[in-house]
């Protein structure tokens, strides 16, 4: 199982988890687990289910702390006028 992860931390750092979360990284854990032995799929999807969520609440979490820097660079340009 934790080659399982492994490969799917690896080849979904690339992915955008903002566009599929949950669903995508969890088909991904569960290809990747379908591999790796008799049962192991069900783990797979879980796992990937795991990750994909985490994914998409950073890039939420990134997409929010540059929206509100963008906000303090717009009014310390304000202020300057």
């Amino acid at each position: 199982m934790a080659a399982s992860l492994a490969a799917l931390v690896l080849t979904a750092g690339a992915a955008s988890a903002e566009e599929g979360g949950c669903a995508k990284y969890g088909a991904g854990g569960a290809v990747v687990g379908h591999f790796v032995g008799s049962g192991h799929a069900v783990a797979g999807a879980a796992a990937g289910c795991a990750v994909g969520a985490y994914k998409r609440y950073e890039a939420r979490k990134d997409d929010r702390e540059n929206q509100a820097a963008m906000q303090d660079d717009q009014a310390v340009h304000d202020d300057q006028r």
